[in-house]
């Protein structure tokens, strides 16, 4: 018969075993997305004409920024040393993003001008 002051060892394990699967799932959860997110990129990059590159450039520019306010935004709560490695990281990165992408698409604006 077990006790009620005692803790009971099972449900300690129990817990510790659903908070597991809850991680494992949100794993997968999380892969599939990416591989999906993948997938579906490659798929609709390689089916773009290239009238459309320029258009499309800028948004992928426009989303980049929003990137950038993001890291921002998560580097004023970051806590810890890595935190805020990967935060400045991802900031600079989506900021090179950008800027290139302006560079490529004002070059291939130019290329439209009336001389």
């Amino acid at each position: 018969m077990h006790n009620d002051s005692e803790p009971d060892p099972d449900s300690d394990w129990e817990k510790k075993k659903s908070k597991n699967e809850v991680r494992v799932m949100s794993l997968i959860a999380s892969l599939t997305v990416f591989f999906l997110a993948i997938f579906v990129g490659k798929e609709i990059i390689t089916k773009v004409p290239p009238t459309l590159h320029t258009p499309l450039m800028s948004g992928s520019n426009a989303i980049s920024g929003i990137t950038v306010v993001g890291a921002i935004l998560m580097l004023q709560h970051a806590e810890g040393f890595v935190a805020i490695v990967l935060g400045f990281l991802a900031m600079a990165l989506a900021t090179i993003n950008v800027v290139g992408g302006f560079a490529v698409t004002h070059r291939m604006l130019k290329m439209f001008d009336k001389r």
